[in-house]
């Protein structure tokens, strides 16, 4: 049963707690690495038959897989994928900057550029977890960055097939390659590069606590999104809000695993006894009722606050990866919202619209960190330079201050690089 909580009874880092699932696996994970940088395709084939139970003939998935999967998918399902991506494409759309150039009369020219990266690279978990929502929400704002390549690893099943969803899903996304690898080996394989799969600039999705891992020791090598912790959704309600809506909220993130964190705060104690209820009510009639079980036993709680304003504090402290504002005026508190992933305003906005449908992005900051980054987005294809230009007689106005900024530092060379051009 979910535990409810006192404010000023439970500290803010018990709330979500901030476990690190990829500390045991250390080692392991940079064997792997290690492995496949040294065999390369090789490894990748053993590692198939090791983890995937599957003797692989080839480990790129062929055009005619991909066409099969889209020509055989539920033309509904297809249909909603279609409708779910545009939604994505609008709202990434608004995320594209241009560059810009400062042109100052005195011959200098200033600015900055924005280049998308050459070739990404797509996690997608497969098997039991498969989830063609995240090719949607990882490869949309990419293709919208401009990035050239679009590539994508995904587990195989012991047939030596991928997850059909996942390749329609791929192909509605406008992915370029799609092969079938999973795990840490599937992150190194990306990083370096093998005789198959090629070298990315940026590796990003979701994954157990090996890709986890993998992403964390290829990083600087590559960039990564971000290390994902377990799901978790902080819902601010109050007592006008119906309790099975809230419990069912609650659910939707405790069902994604056993390490899921799913939490109440509220300024109502009766309101949260009958969510408390309606929990009860609803756990024994889902499919994965044991992993919502073990998530709300171990990993729920329900927070008691004085008042709203309270609520909203608690919230901001907690700075959760979803947070449901269920409340009759929602816009009114949405600039007190400081530290949250992603906000859904309202009585009727659950937190599964933005996994699947609504636009925002559902690849998202967890375990606190929404208090520093933000949720993926075209910025997170697209690098910036900058550049200068000055003239001669530009450059002659500003040496000597040049010189004297340098040798402060106690770095004359620098100094003189400016100076030189003007000495007889």
């Amino acid at each position: 049963m979910i535990k409810i909580y006192k404010w000023g009874e439970v500290s803010p880092e018990e709330i979500f707690a901030r476990v690190n699932p990829t500390a045991s696996v250390e080692g392991v994970v940079a064997e792997i690495i290690a492995n496949v940088i040294k065999n390369k395709d090789d490894a990748l084939y053993a590692y198939a038959e090791k983890f995937d139970k599957v003797k692989l003939a080839s480990l790129e998935v062929t055009k005619d897989e991909i066409e099969t999967a889209y020509e055989k998918a539920d033309k509904n399902f297809v249909t909603i994928l279609e409708e779910a991506a545009e939604n994505i494409r609008i709202f990434h759309s608004k995320q594209v900057r241009d560059g810009f150039r400062i042109e100052r009369h005195d011959g200098v020219v200033i600015g900055q550029k924005v280049t998308p990266l050459d070739r990404v690279g797509l996690y997608v978990p497969g098997g039991t977890a498969a989830y063609p929502s995240t090719v949607l929400m990882d490869a949309i704002p990419a293709k919208i960055a401009g990035c050239k390549e679009i590539v994508m690893v995904t587990p195989p099943a012991k047939d030596g097939s991928v997850n059909p969803d996942i390749l329609t899903a791929a192909k509605v996304a406008g992915v370029t390659r799609i092969f079938k690898v999973g795990g840490a080996q599937a992150v190194a394989a990306l990083a370096y590069g093998t005789e198959s799969v090629p070298k990315v600039d940026k590796i990003v999705g979701p994954g157990n606590a090996f890709v986890a891992e993998a992403k964390k020791q290829v990083f600087g090598k590559v960039d990564i999104d971000m290390i994902a912790g377990p799901s978790e959704i902080l819902v601010v309600a109050d007592n006008t809000n119906n309790p099975a809506y809230i419990a069912a909220d609650l659910l939707s993130q405790a069902e994604h695993d056993k390490m899921a964190s799913a939490v109440l705060v509220t300024d109502d104690e009766a309101f949260a006894n009958a969510v408390s209820k309606e929990l009860e009510r609803q756990i024994p009639l889902l499919p994965r009722k044991e992993i919502a079980r073990t998530s709300i036993d171990n990993n729920g709680k329900i927070i008691v606050a004085d008042d709203l304003a309270t609520v909203i504090e608690i919230a901001n402290e907690i700075a959760p990866e979803h947070l449901e504002l269920c409340v009759d005026e929602p816009f009114a508190y949405l600039d007190k919202i400081r530290h949250a992933g992603s906000i859904f305003l309202g009585k009727y906005c659950p937190e599964a619209l933005g996994d699947y449908f609504a636009g925002p992005n559902h690849t998202l900051p967890t375990s606190g960190t929404a208090k520093f980054s933000s949720p993926l987005s075209v910025d997170d294809f697209v690098k910036k330079s900058q550049y200068s230009y000055y003239t001669k007689e530009a450059l002659e106005k500003v040496a000597d201050k040049i010189a004297t900024f340098a040798n402060k530092e106690g770095l004359q060379a620098h100094g003189k690089s400016a100076t030189i051009r003007f000495e007889k």
